[in-house]
């Protein structure tokens, strides 16, 4: 790791290891930064100092399967009941009670599902490029499918391991994309023809154009991180998405504690109006938009969104 970036704390929750990596006061208001897909704690760099420097206890994990965190053979332990319950027990293995839970794209499913889940261990949540959307009457996966067909990226997960290892032997070039500046607004994305809009692995790996606008050295972070632990168990994640749905039948769709949307104007994998009736479902929810952005968006504007979160939390939020 850079040497900006701290050592991990390495903790045991919900029966693995896992790695931490902490800024601030350990006695601060406790803040947890869940990473997204296929990202790692290092996502929140900027977003860990600013916090911690602020006064809060900010913890940001190497979630199951990813970095320097343990790893389970089982597909089904990277269900939505494993994700938060580790989330859970990263609280009782610091002494905290609640805390803030923010997260981006996978990690920002986790959180909102942290607040149904666990409510009485969430102080707040900041959904970043993610936003609530509740549970709906039909499977999500099956609707992928039929509007996609296999080849989409969610739906090739689930029929083999093909996109583990195409992804394994294209690494540098996943995280050379994965951090591209996008060349055109979302209005143009959804102008393309849909074949051009199907989300498949190989678009993942082909070149594309824009600027990336992490460093070298950031981007190094990924790419040696991937190669030494390959895709496989971050991918289980989306390998679940049917089970989470069907064992998520008796959850009420509630939030009462404040909730923060932060959203990413042109990002091609939220449309815009997802999470337009959050009010319907959350009690106490603030929104801010963040222009000329693109899917990773910590990363890509970490000065607008670490501004817009420590707003938001010297108002909202109460240890």
């Amino acid at each position: 790791m850079p040497t900006d970036f701290p050592e991990p704390t390495f903790i045991t929750t919900n029966g693995i290891r896992m790695a931490v990596y902490e800024a601030g006061p350990k006695d601060g208001p406790p803040v947890v930064l869940a990473h997204g897909w296929p990202e790692l704690a290092y996502a929140w760099r900027h977003q860990l100092r600013a916090l911690g420097a602020a006064g809060y206890h900010v913890m940001a994990p190497d979630q199951r399967g990813y970095g320097l965190t343990e790893k389970p053979c089982v597909v089904r332990d990277y269900d939505i009941h494993h994700l938060t319950d580790d989330m859970a027990g990263l609280l009782d293995a610091f002494g905290h009670d609640r805390a803030v839970f923010a997260g981006h794209d996978w990690g920002g499913i986790m959180v909102w599902q942290m607040a149904l889940l666990h409510p009485d261990r969430v102080a707040g949540v900041i959904g970043a490029g993610a936003p609530f959307f509740p549970r709906g009457r039909r499977d999500p996966l099956r609707a992928m499918w039929d509007e996609w067909g296999p080849d989409w990226y969610i739906c090739d997960f689930q029929t083999s391991r093909r996109a583990d290892e195409a992804m394994l032997t294209n690494v540098e070039a996943i995280f050379t994309n994965q951090f591209r500046k996008l060349t055109r607004t979302y209005a143009e994305y959804q102008a393309l023809p849909k074949e051009e809009r199907n989300r498949t692995i190989r678009k993942r790996i082909d070149p594309r154009p824009g600027r990336v606008y992490l460093t070298d050295e950031e981007r190094q972070v990924y790419i040696d991180t991937y190669r030494r632990t390959g895709f496989t168990s971050t991918i289980d994640w989306y390998r679940n998405w049917s089970w989470n749905w069907e064992s998520t039948a008796h959850v009420a769709q509630r939030i009462r504690v404040p909730c923060l949307y932060i959203q990413a104007a042109d990002d091609p994998a939220v449309p815009p109006g997802l999470g337009d009736d959050m009010e319907k479902f959350i009690d106490d929810v603030e929104r801010h938009k963040v222009e000329d952005c693109g899917h990773c968006i910590q990363q890509e504007h970490p000065e607008e969104v670490t501004r817009v979160m420590l707003d938001w939390l010297g108002r909202k939020y109460r240890k």
